[in-house]
């Protein structure tokens, strides 16, 4: 198969009024179809339950954007066993074909790019630049995946010797658990599933319970539009201390995907090790588990750039990136200006419902994150100096999860606000003595995500790129936003297993290596 060379998919111009009325046109759309009822696919059945939970737009509560089986331990182990017995089938498809159906779902998601970039308006609360990203990354891991199968496919090279014919082959794991955030609906959950699946894996696919219509699209492109073989797919929701327990503890689950919180990581690396009574291997666990990301400016820094890049980093989303900047640290010499810059800019930042395109900020995605992020700032109040934000907003009388774009200076670097990852839209400002101080506090932390540094100085930048301890590190630019395929993603300590999502080697987590040798 000859395919061309891969390349990002680009950013839409909201700019352009034609494409503004087709996002319009697409908010509509999805909102036509609110109050639904899902079900889960199991099999290449459709499944529907009298238990059900709801989806609602954390904008607008009182909004369901459908309703979604409430899974248990049974469905989630029907489900599995659907995908391994399908498992025996899909294995022996070549991976060329494999890798066709992924060309083939890009195409049908560039297509309807504004209905998924929509959905995630009204489900998560991303403002229109935010979730066209997410679909533009979602396509990126199609097309960026089926290439990079197409590499690993064939028999890899191996050193010749005289008198035996050998070869390396790459061969499927078998049943895999994707279980993916609510922050990258369709990038994340996308990506682990097409990851899964152009491997020769057999997929068992759990999203978050606040984003399961957006998984209920990325299913319907592949099991219905592509007509994918009954249980190579397979779709559950239900609380994830339930079903993805099940999910992971099953012993016909060969690996899992995750990418969550820390705690959550860390529990299911626990279980995955844990051999079950009939497990005849050793699962594998590939996970990314967040960070406490910082952004390093020193005095010979543009603090215009610095200030822009601190801003769009730690508020982008509401903060609610694993990438996130929820620190700035800052050399004392321009301590003082750059403050008044972030500040500046923070003030800027218009916030209400993301439909609304004049809005750049949106809500926090619940009730429990609402709290969490409250909770903090409650503590922050203690910890540091709040010179900004603070508070609920209410943009108007039906109103979800507002929280204004929250500022504290002078925090310490051992603070709980400057070690704990809070999820939201609040920056703790770090005061350091110099470059070396500042690096050092950089690193004092239990993650290894993301950081940034700005600096016009070629010596410190090299000091940052031997000893600043992160996964994705970015010099004079903003600390999100990583590529698939130019800046693989992924951290080092508690913020996951050193997996490079988008990158050359990623697809190697979901395969093995068989060698076979022959006499000649």
């Amino acid at each position: 198969m000859t395919v061309p060379p891969f390349r990002n998919e680009p950013f839409t111009d909201f700019s352009d009024p034609g494409e503004r009325r087709a996002f319009e046109r697409a908010l509509e759309k999805v909102r036509a179809a609110m109050g639904q009822r899902y079900p889960a696919v199991i099999g290449g059945e459709l499944i529907y339950l009298d238990d059900v939970f709801p989806s609602v737009n954390p904008a607008n509560p009182s909004e369901v954007i459908g309703y979604f089986p409430n899974g248990d331990a049974d469905l989630a182990a029907r489900a599995v066993e659907a995908a391994y017995e399908a498992f025996d089938f899909w294995k022996r498809v070549p991976y060329d074909v494999r890798a066709r159906y992924l060309f083939k779902a890009a195409a049908i998601i560039r297509r309807r790019k504004h209905e998924f970039s929509a959905a995630m308006v009204l489900e998560v609360g991303k403002n229109w630049a935010e979730a066209d990203a997410d679909t533009a990354e979602l396509i990126d891991a199609l097309e960026y995946y089926g290439r990079q199968m197409l590499r690993y496919g064939p028999p890899q090279p191996l050193v010749p010797f005289p008198g035996r014919e050998v070869e390396q082959r790459y061969i499927p794991l078998g049943v895999g658990a994707v279980i993916s955030p609510w922050n990258f609906p369709a990038a994340i959950a996308g990506a682990m599933t097409a990851a899964t699946l152009v491997t020769g894996n057999t997929a068992v696919f759990k999203p978050a319970e606040q984003a399961p219509y957006l998984g209920w699209l990325i299913t319907e492109v592949f099991c219905e539009d592509l007509k994918l073989p009954p249980g190579v797919l397979n779709f559950v929701t239900g609380p994830g201390h339930i079903v993805g327990e099940a999910m992971v503890l099953h012993p016909k689950t060969r690996f899992i995907a995750f990418t969550g919180s820390k705690e959550v990581g860390i529990r299911i690396y626990e279980n995955a090790a844990k051999v079950q009574p009939g497990q005849k291997w050793l699962k594998r666990a590939i996970l990314e588990m967040g960070g406490k990301d910082a952004i390093l400016v020193d005095e010979t820094a543009d603090l215009d750039a610095a200030a822009e890049g601190i801003v769009v980093s730690a508020f982008g989303f509401q903060g609610q990136k694993c990438s996130a900047c929820s620190r700035a640290i800052i050399v004392e010499e321009v301590y003082d200006p750059l403050v008044e810059r972030i500040v500046e800019r923070t003030r800027q930042i218009t916030v209400g419902p993301p439909e609304d395109p004049n809005n750049w900020m949106g809500p926090l995605i619940d009730q429990e994150a609402y709290d969490k992020v409250m909770t903090y700032i409650e503590i922050g109040h203690e910890e540091g100096r709040l010179i900004l934000g603070g508070k609920p907003y209410q943009p108007n009388p039906t109103s979800g999860y507002f929280v204004e774009p929250t500022i504290f200076l002078d925090v310490d670097p051992h603070a709980r606000i400057a070690q704990e990852e809070i999820f939201g839209p609040v920056l703790a400002v770090i005061r350091a003595k110099d470059f070396e101080e500042g690096l050092a506090i950089a690193n004092a932390t239990e993650y290894g995500l993301t950081g940034a540094v700005y600096s016009r100085d070629r010596l410190r930048l090299e000091k940052a790129r031997e000893e600043f301890h992160v996964g994705n590190l970015y010099f004079n630019r903003k600390c999100t936003g990583a590529l698939i395929g130019v800046e693989p993603f992924g951290g080092f300590n508690m913020s996951g297993t050193d997996s490079k999502a988008g990158g050359p080697d990623y697809l190697l987590l979901f395969l093995q290596a068989k060698v076979i040798s022959e006499a000649l």
